[in-house]
Formats: C-alpha cells, structure tokens, sequence
C-alpha cells in the first residue's frame, strides 16, 4: 500500500501555521533558483549544515517551491512527549545516531523515495566544524541511496542560519535580523557510478561529487572561492 506524501491536514496546517510566520518574522530572504526542484518523484535534497535553526528555515524554502519535506531526526526526539507525535505524524524518520540501527533510517528513506517524497539529507551527518564554515567531507549514506534507489540528487546550499542560531547556542541572536540565503544546484551527475557495486571507493566518490555541488552553490552564495579540499574532521 503506498504510504502518504504529505501529513494529514491537521498536522501539515499546524506546522505552516507555526513555522511560516515565524521564519518570515526572523530572517529576510535571498532565495535562488528554486524552479530547480522537482515538484514531483522521489528525490533526495543534499544540504550542508550550519545550525540547529537551518533544518526548519529550510523546510520552510522547500515547502514554498512544492515539496513536503522528510526529515531525518535524532531518534530521542521521537521519545519527547507531544513533540515526538508531532515530528512522527510530520513524517520524519528516526536516526539512532552512531548505531547501527541508522541503516533502518536509510531503509526508511529508501522507502519514502519509492513513494514519491522529498528527503532532505545532511550528507556531513552533523553542522560543519569547518573553521569557515563551508562544507565537510561527506558520509556516504546519501550517496548509497541514491545509487541503491536511483533517485536525483538535487544540492541545495544555504548561509545565514549560522547567524541567527550559532552551532551550540541555544538562544537565537534575534536582532539585527538576518538574511538566509538558499541556492539550488542543477542534479548531481552519479550517472558514472551506475553498475558499479554501491561500497567503498564507489560510495567515497559519488559522496565527494555530491558535497562538491553544495560547495559550488555555496561559494556562489557567499561570493567566496571555496578550499580546494574540504575539511576532514576524522583526519585533521
């Protein structure tokens, strides 16, 4: 039976109710190139991570250019009363991170993007620790979907986030208000790698190809050139 796109009614009105007014209220936009995403079929948004604040700015850029979008969360947060039921009935899936139950969250995906949704995935699995801010090196978990699944890979790049919420604070630096600046990227070319047994330098690969079009959106965005090799937290 295939399962819903889109919350019920009820939970889509409430989170457009509380988050769209919200983030109109903190940040001015500079949305770019948004007619880039597909309105319809399984399709996974590559993003980099800044903040705690950017997965909820985000959702709201996707949601106006016609996607409902599927979020992968902390598995403690489905255990939080009333806010568990609510990210769960938001269609969000449950990462454990650092177990190896996270391949359920990768089976889930795989069974969301069958369906037709929009998973919108952090590569990097955590907010940069980039003393610049741009992107690490990936994880391969979206690359493997992606191979497994056959969905697009759309890159999506974003700045100013960071500003409003810094990584590790808790309370946002509301005023001056500030700008989030979102680019989209064309999709991510992995058509080399097809046919190719999805593990180890295969995956390690498309990942790189993949992180690299969301570093070219962002240097775009932040009118910067980005490093010629991204920051590796596992080997610096």
């Amino acid at each position: 039976m295939r399962r819903p796109t889109r919350p019920s009614r009820f939970w889509e009105t409430l989170a457009v109710v509380v988050v769209k007014p919200l983030s109109w209220l903190l940040v001015k936009k500079d949305w770019r190139h948004g007619g880039r995403i597909p309105r319809t079929g399984g399709l996974i948004i590559a993003a980099n991570h800044l903040s705690w604040s950017d997965p909820v700015l985000l959702s709201h850029f996707l949601y106006n250019h016609g996607r409902w979008p599927v979020i992968l969360a902390k598995s403690g947060l489905f255990r939080v009363p009333f806010l568990g039921r609510a990210v769960s009935s938001l269609l969000a899936i449950p990462v454990a991170r650092g177990s190896a139950e996270a391949v359920r969250s990768l089976r889930a995906s795989a069974e969301r993007l069958a369906d037709g949704c929009a998973i919108l995935f952090y590569p990097e699995g955590t907010c940069t620790r980039d003393p610049e801010l741009w992107p690490m090196v990936g994880k391969t978990g979206a690359a493997r979907l992606a191979l497994e699944s056959g969905a697009q890979v759309i890159p999506v790049a974003h700045w100013g986030a960071q500003e409003l919420l810094p990584y590790g604070e808790k309370k946002p630096r509301v005023f001056p208000r500030k700008t989030f600046r979102v680019s989209v990227g064309q999709p991510v070319d992995l058509s080399k790698y097809v046919g190719e047994p999805p593990h180890g330098d295969v995956l390690r690969a498309a990942t790189a190809d993949i992180m690299a079009a969301i570093t070219a959106q962002l240097a775009e965005l932040r009118g910067e050139k980005a490093p010629e090799t991204p920051y590796d937290p596992a080997g610096r």
